[in-house]
């Protein structure tokens, strides 16, 4: 079974699902004569992973009981007690989390046959399918299993004998799931935190001497689920280590000559290249590579007549490729999981701009964490999507523990959602080819807004997303198609922990999505809008930036967009007046005005910053899409406001550094990660730095005023 933290999604749960036959219902007094189990993989019952073993007790069962369950003490005369079956029962259960129903009667039984047996047993994490079932309908009828199975439209198996009424609970267990992600609830730290609130059914149970269930979610350190790792390679992007620039060779010249070039050049392989195509424009799609250990093989498979052949009889297609601007790690991850030694290095418009290989990377050190871009590119399900997501907070967590900064991390963040975003398409063109719907009508693009788009996605995040299509009208068959699409990657994301937008910002929402024309047609009709409230949410398309697809269609769009939008002066003032002022979080004396002892740092700054930048760079036509580069791009233009940009560039990183350790803080206590920062945890200098902060964005709306009109 995959490992399971604190914030495994419950559809990505692998656990058991367990249940007791006993000899009476005082557990303080009745002994277990079966115990059944199935497991759970993926929040899925698996029905050929079973557990089933009668126990012999040591007193006889009573005839009420027998009635029950059906066991005897015939039944019972020649079978191992329970010191002898517990261990079998350990071994398949392994740590897997525990789901029952009335999970703390068994749990009882268990300990007091554990102690009896002088066993030391530690009671696992578990969860209740009484008490999730009052967490997703607090007003339900009643708790019995057969009502719950009943008013969830589960099947009963073989009621009152322990095995099937385990796999009743497994079946209970994935009917809640969607019913508690409508809750909220989305991981097992939550839906254990959650269940701490019906105390007076679980003060009952304590009185019956029932054991503990419902306990609170233990906070995890990163080094509980993630080893210590070199950071490097989670602070360098792969522009800082490729070898540029690249080497190319035609695809009609000889092997032999290949092999000259790269000793001459000292190189270990060579884009190949076809005639008609000019090398610095080269498309990744359009070239193959062929490396030294290439004509390793060839002479040795060959001889030296195969250095006469052609170079494209030994080229490796399809070239793969990274992004120049993805993190090393990600490269790293990909060399392992496909088992290459050298990758292309891609533009934003899909262009080979450098080369990296093996030798590149061979000082980096990296841990287990390395790997968690990778395990979401080649995740085939939703459940296994959701299991490599749940990673992140503790890659987050380590990170932050060696000292790189909330911004770096934002940004790896953002590369995940991103990558995260793309596989969903990918399982979502699956489902659609399987319902017969067919592929892609025409090449698109899917992608990210907002922060996720900027680079600067924390924990706290819902969808922002987008496709544009090659072709295709408002309401037509492409349309109607990528509409689809557009639902089901926004039902895959909510499913694995990335709530919908609930300002509709998706693609399956028809404004979020069309073809280039439409766009166009879109952008020129934003800048002739005359109200503010007309412009709301438009501002997070200029965050644009894809993440599958044929990428260089919303790169296109994206700079259009800024092509468009250059000099509208009028535009960029109605964008900021749309996003508002900041929350003022300063009292007239500097003290801090929290609701229930926290702040909101997005709307008492961050959110201000970020929107004031974004419309800077729209109007001063500094095309860049994270908030740091654009107020350094501003700032570069020599228009004036350079201390007041400094301090809202060091205000940013404030809020962000706040904002992520709080999250991280809430996630690891089993809370959904929010925006708001407890200011009591803080130390004296912390508060410093925030007050610091914040009054760099008291009159912010004064400032971009004053910018938007300068040149």
């Amino acid at each position: 079974m995959a490992i399971v933290t604190n914030a495994t999604p419950l559809i990505s749960l692998d656990a058991v699902a367990i249940d007791t036959e006993t000899t009476g219902l005082d557990p303080r007094k009745s002994c277990i004569v079966e115990i059944g189990a199935v497991k759970v993989v993926g929040g899925r019952v698996d029905p050929s992973q079973t557990f089933r073993r009668l126990v012999r007790p040591p007193v006889p069962i009573p005839p009420a009981s027998t009635e029950i369950h059906h066991i005897d003490d015939s039944a019972v005369a020649d079978v191992p007690d329970f010191a002898s079956v517990w261990p079998d029962f350990v071994a398949f259960a392994g740590d897997a989390v525990f789901i029952g129903h009335t999970l703390g009667f068994d749990f009882s039984i268990i300990q007091r046959e554990c102690a009896r047996s002088g066993i030391d047993w530690k009671r696992p994490p578990a969860l209740d399918t009484q008490l999730l079932m009052l967490v997703a309908e607090p007003n339900v009828g009643g708790l019995s299993l057969e009502q719950l199975a009943d008013w969830l439209g589960v099947e009963i198996a073989d009621r009152h004998s322990a095995l099937g009424d385990a796999i009743t609970t497994g079946r209970i267990f994935n009917a809640l799931i969607p019913l508690l992600r409508d809750r909220g609830i989305r991981t097992l730290a939550e839906a254990r935190q959650a269940c701490r609130a019906f105390t007076d059914i679980l003060d009952r149970q304590h009185r019956a001497g029932w054991a503990e269930v419902a306990d609170a979610p233990v906070p995890e350190q990163p080094g509980d689920s993630v080893e210590r790792f070199d950071t490097y390679p989670y602070r360098r992007r792969i522009r800082d280590v490729m070898t540029v620039p690249p080497r190319f060779i035609s695809a009609e010249r000889k092997l032999g000559d290949a092999l000259t070039q790269m000793i001459g050049d000292r190189i270990s392989s060579l884009f190949v290249a076809p005639d008609d195509i000019v090398p610095d424009a080269l498309s990744a799609a359009a070239a193959g590579i062929v490396t030294e250990r290439d004509i390793l093989r060839a002479l040795a498979g060959e001889g030296e007549g195969a250095l006469q052949r052609g170079v494209a009889q030994f080229a490796s297609r399809p070239l793969i490729s990274v992004p120049s601007d993805d993190f090393v790690y990600r490269a790293i991850g990909r060399m392992t999981r496909m088992k290459i030694r050298h990758l292309a290095v891609t533009d934003d418009l899909g262009h080979i701009v450098g080369a990296l290989s093996a030798r590149d990377l061979l000082r980096l050190r990296t841990g287990a964490a390395i790997s968690l871009g990778d395990e979401i590119d080649e995740a085939e399900t939703v459940p296994a999507l959701g299991a490599a997501w749940a990673k992140l907070p503790y890659v987050c967590s380590a990170l932050l523990a060696e000292g790189v900064g909330a911004r770096d991390i934002a940004g790896i963040i953002s590369r995940e959602l991103g990558a995260l975003t793309r596989r969903a398409a990918v399982i979502a063109e699956r489902r659609m080819r399987e319902a017969g719907q067919g592929g892609p009508p025409c090449d698109y693009a899917m992608t990210l807004l907002g922060s996720g788009g900027r680079g600067e996605s924390l924990l706290a995040m819902d969808q922002d997303n987008a496709i544009v299509f090659k072709h295709g009208e408002p309401g037509g068959p492409e349309d109607a198609w990528f509409g689809a699409l557009g639902s089901h990657v926004a039902d895959i994301l909510n499913e694995v922990g990335v709530p919908y937008c609930q300002g509709g910002v998706m693609a399956s929402n028809p404004q979020w999505r069309g073809s280039v024309r439409t766009w166009h047609n879109r952008i020129a009709d934003w800048i002739g809008r005359s109200r503010p409230d007309d412009l709301l949410s438009v501002d997070i398309f200029f965050d644009m930036r894809g993440v599958h697809g044929n990428l260089a269609l919303s790169e296109r769009l994206w700079r259009h967009g800024f092509a468009v939008a250059n000099g509208e002066v009028e535009f960029a003032k109605l964008l900021a007046e749309a996003a508002g002022r900041p929350e003022n979080a300063l009292g007239f004396f500097g003290g801090f005005q929290t609701t229930h002892g926290r702040l909101d740092l997005k709307r008492a700054g961050l959110f201000g910053i970020v929107s004031s930048a974004r419309v800077l760079a729209i109007r001063h036509h500094v095309v860049e899409r994270a908030t740091p580069a654009r107020l350094l791009g501003v700032r570069a233009l020599g228009l004036g406001g350079e201390k007041d940009l400094d301090a809202l560039d060091e205000a940013h990183a404030a809020f962000v550094d706040f904002i992520l350790a709080q999250q991280l803080e809430d996630i690891q206590a089993g809370k959904a990660p929010a925006n708001t920062v407890a200011v009591k945890r803080l130390s004296s200098r912390q508060r410093e730095r925030l007050q610091t902060a914040l009054q760099a964005v008291r009159h912010l709306d004064e400032f971009t005023r004053q910018m938007l009109f300068r040149h």
